[in-house]
């Protein structure tokens, strides 16, 4: 009878200080912002254009030049494979080798040519379909889909409720697809170190006369979401677009808690 009674005491007291750590580690999250100044002023010292958007993990908004529309480049990849396996011919099936093949190469290592396949077989609708569900407020279409616009605060936004807009038989395959992106394209965000815990899903597009670098990011943590967007046009280089971006994420992340 002793020993039960100890052995629920320290129970109930394991259980206290797990509920303690659990409350302490959710105040820390409702207290984190993103850096804004910090990534402002670094972002007024590089050459360019350059606009960012942070949706944190109580939703708030904070930005600079989020509002200002930039051609997507390949960071439209994930409308792409969004509104793919949102059509009503997938969205309530498995998915087979040849949905995931046309998949698979246009989100882990930027394949063009599945991606203007999907274009081909989706067309306007579905992706101004989506972008209307996503609430975005700068979208614009193209014909030639690396020109689609979109403003930072619009894929912040779609990156951060990501889950809402995949179907949920297929929610795991598409962020696998965001979080196996080839090593090559892992520049930018790509490079920062992130606290324990925390699952990284993003997507990167540049080209467009070699002056375009762009990211959009979902970070995870259990029930925790960030959604991040950093647009750059204007480069001098790829290599130093790249570096921007990393610069950019480093200081909006800076204490991000575990």
């Amino acid at each position: 009878m002793i020993r039960r009674t100890v052995l629920a005491a320290v129970a109930l007291v394991a259980a206290l200080a797990a509920s303690a750590s659990a409350d302490v580690s959710q105040k820390e999250a409702n207290r984190w912002e993103p850096n804004v100044g910090p990534a402002k002023d670094y972002a007024q010292d590089r050459a360019g254009d350059i606009g960012f958007a942070v949706f944190d993990m109580r939703g708030r908004l904070s930005h600079h030049g989020g509002g200002g529309r930039a051609v997507m480049a390949s960071t439209f990849k994930v409308m792409l494979m969004v509104a793919y396996l949102r059509q009503d011919s997938i969205d309530d099936r498995a998915l087979t080798n040849y949905d995931k093949d046309l998949i698979r190469p246009m989100i882990r290592r930027s394949d063009n040519t599945n991606a203007t396949r999907i274009r081909d077989i989706l067309g306007q609708g579905p992706i101004e379909s989506l972008a209307d569900r996503a609430r975005m407020k700068h979208f614009k279409w193209n014909s030639i889909w690396g020109y689609c616009k979109t403003s930072a605060r619009d894929q912040a936004f779609f990156m951060r409720n990501l889950r809402r807009y995949v179907p949920n038989r297929h929610w795991d395959f598409a962020k696998r697809q965001l979080a196996h992106i080839v090593g090559r394209q892992r520049w930018g965000i790509g490079r920062v170190n992130l606290p324990p815990g925390w699952d990284l899903y993003f997507k990167g597009g540049w080209g467009i006369s070699s002056l375009v670098n762009h990211q959009v990011v979902l970070l995870r943590n259990k029930h925790r979401r960030v959604g991040l967007a950093v647009l750059t046009e204007g480069n001098p280089s790829h290599a130093y677009g790249t570096s921007t971006l990393e610069g950019i994420f480093e200081r909006l992340l800076r204490g991000l808690p575990n």
